[in-house]
């Protein structure tokens, strides 16, 4: 996430015999937009919507493929949810610190995993319903939807931050590329939890903040009910369900596979074999990762942990 300035170019020297490029961050499609936006006072029209659509970056028709994009669903939302596209150009403020921030920590997976790839980030607007995703453009970042996700993080700033930094492991994970017909609790949540612990190590926290506060003295009881689940494929009381209530977040497998992959890290002795084993797990290999993380319901766990030496 970043930029008034138009890149994140540039290549950083880590110690060691990597070198790692902070990626290109694009935000044309974002100016775009609000040039389209503020010319139609708010409301432009599907087919002024379309011309943005039509003429935008590679990350933009890739992700119009992806979510089915068309000038009249954008109006259709806009019209919808006004305030939504209203406040998300709050988030243009926050920017220029998130592309600091984010030149600082995206390296770092460079430093940590050496055959990490680095394609481009792309901020854009769609019709609210992504805030952040991969695809072969790299990855696509939703301003309007992660602008008004306050409920992971209260913390414009540092949500851009580690969202994205979320989405960058992703690109790491080959088995996050793929689309299992059934996919099984225990595997996917280790591939979110893996992310979500990774984007912690090299940015400084969780995408999802609130469900670290939320689970706080609530470990034994969540992680209790998630071992009798490992096995299901119903996702749905786990993963991808939305915002949840104050009893129940939603998404609260993102939370018990960081714990499981944190505890996998922490007892390792070898910390880089264990985050290219974390980058690199599988539906074949992920009751073996469980079993070695030595994960019990409600243990113990450090609040914060390290990058391996070098």
């Amino acid at each position: 996430m970043r930029f008034w300035t138009w890149t994140l170019a540039g290549l950083f020297a880590l110690a060691g015999p990597a070198w790692a490029a902070a990626p290109e961050i694009r935000i044309q499609d974002v100016i775009d937009f609000y040039r389209v936006y503020d010319t139609g006072q708010g409301g432009p029209t599907a087919a002024a919507l379309q011309g943005y659509l039509d003429h935008g970056s590679d990350g933009l028709r890739q992700f119009t493929i992806l979510r089915h994009l068309t000038g009249e669903s954008i109006a259709a939302a806009m019209e919808k949810h006004p305030k939504m596209f209203a406040d998300a150009k709050t988030c243009l403020d926050v920017l220029p610190a998130v592309k600091r921030r984010l030149t600082q920590a995206l390296p770092r997976l460079g430093q940590i995993y050496p055959a990490a790839k680095f394609p481009p980030i792309t901020i854009l607007v769609g019709q609210g319903n992504t805030g952040g995703t991969t695809s072969a453009s790299g990855v696509l970042v939703g301003l309007e939807a992660l602008c008004g996700a306050s409920w992971m993080d209260p913390n414009a700033e540092d949500r851009f931050v580690h969202l994205v930094a979320h989405e960058y492991v992703h690109v790491q994970q080959p088995a996050a590329q793929a689309d299992p017909e059934h996919p099984v609790l225990l595997f996917q949540s280790l591939i979110e939890g893996g992310a979500e612990f990774l984007a912690e190590l090299i940015s400084g926290d969780v995408g999802y903040v609130r469900l670290k506060a939320w689970a706080r003295g609530r470990e034994k009881e969540v992680e209790t009910q998630f071992a009798a689940d490992l096995d299901t494929t119903n996702l749905k009381p786990w993963l991808y369900n939305g915002v949840g209530t104050e009893a129940r977040p939603g998404d609260l497998a993102y939370w018990v596979g960081y714990r499981i992959t944190k505890a996998y890290y922490v007892q390792a002795q070898d910390k880089r074999a264990a985050i290219a084993r974390i980058l690199t797990i599988d539906a074949d290999t992920a009751k073996a990762f469980l079993a070695d993380s030595g994960w019990t319901p409600g243990m113990a766990l450090p609040e914060k942990v390290s990058l391996p030496s070098r």
